[in-house]
């Protein structure tokens, strides 16, 4: 999602480009032709009562996590496709947000099918030729069977760099192994866990990224810089490998530790350098 205006943000996954309006006590939605109020429910968690589940977090007992959900009250964890996850990780290998964003949006314009042309939700309607010309097209990021078809090189030519190999490799394999995401995303999370980390590309962090975001493992505890400083500095792990920080993570918070790790992530993101 994407913040367009105060309070409105717009966003694309699969086939469906919606637009969120936030009023003081509702959340509005607007969507093109084929995006669904369900398809909604489920990408933003609203089937999901998170309040019950963060109040069921050890936080009674850890001051820290206390602290981390004081300041974000109300945060969830998006239900994201689990193949568009999985290829949104692998672009994301030493990329901060803003370079991941433009790849995937290169990907999407070059490579991805056209959802549709039309104004931008909310935008005022208008026939004249300035208007037209500033209607966007909508595309939706290439399906792993689009990116088997693709030359690498035409995969690089998105700026991807070493990604593109992998992208290329993964979605080959893909190819060769019908069902094989369908089947890992129902798999628990141990055996889902094992099976990504035979992708090319796919390390120890990025599988629980794709499991706890697209799969909805919430047992997964995705360890990256900003969890590593905040594992060191509020609960003594300094020194600790990532593998190590994953399992301590896991038996501390529990069989929600991918809910506590956001809360984690977010507080040692705006606040753990004061």
């Amino acid at each position: 999602m994407a913040k367009v205006e105060p309070r409105v943000w717009s966003g694309i996954w699969q086939d469906n480009v919606v637009q969120l309006r936030l009023h003081a006590d509702s959340l509005e939605w607007r969507g093109l032709p084929g995006a669904s109020e369900s398809a909604l429910t489920r990408y933003l968690g609203l089937d999901t009562d998170w309040a019950a589940l963060t109040d069921s977090l050890p936080w009674r007992s850890d001051p820290h996590l206390a602290q981390c959900i004081a300041a974000y009250p109300g945060l969830r964890i998006l239900r994201q496709p689990f193949g568009e996850t999985l290829l949104g990780f692998l672009c994301s290998a030493t990329k901060q947000i803003v370079q991941i964003k433009q790849m995937c949006a290169l990907l999407a314009e070059r490579h991805g099918s056209k959802i549709g042309r039309a104004r931008p939700l909310g935008a005022p309607s208008g026939h004249s030729r300035t208007a037209q010309r500033s209607v966007p097209t909508y595309h939706q990021l290439p399906t792993w069977d689009q990116l088997a078809a693709i030359p690498e090189k035409d995969l690089r030519a998105c700026l991807l760099g070493f990604r593109a190999r992998y992208i290329h490799e993964t979605a080959m394999f893909l190819a060769a192994h019908p069902g094989w995401l369908d089947e890992t995303e129902r798999l628990p999370y141990p055996e889902a866990k094992v099976r990504l980390l035979e992708l090319p590309g796919v390390g120890e962090k990025v599988a629980d990224c794709v499991l706890l975001f697209g799969a909805g493992k919430l047992e997964a505890f995705p360890v990256d810089t900003w969890v590593l400083k905040s594992l060191a500095r509020r609960y003594g792990l300094d020194g600790w490998k990532p593998a190590q920080v994953a399992h301590f993570g896991r038996a501390h918070f529990g069989p929600l530790a991918g809910l506590a790790q956001q809360y984690l992530f977010s507080w040692e993101r705006k606040y753990g350098g004061r």
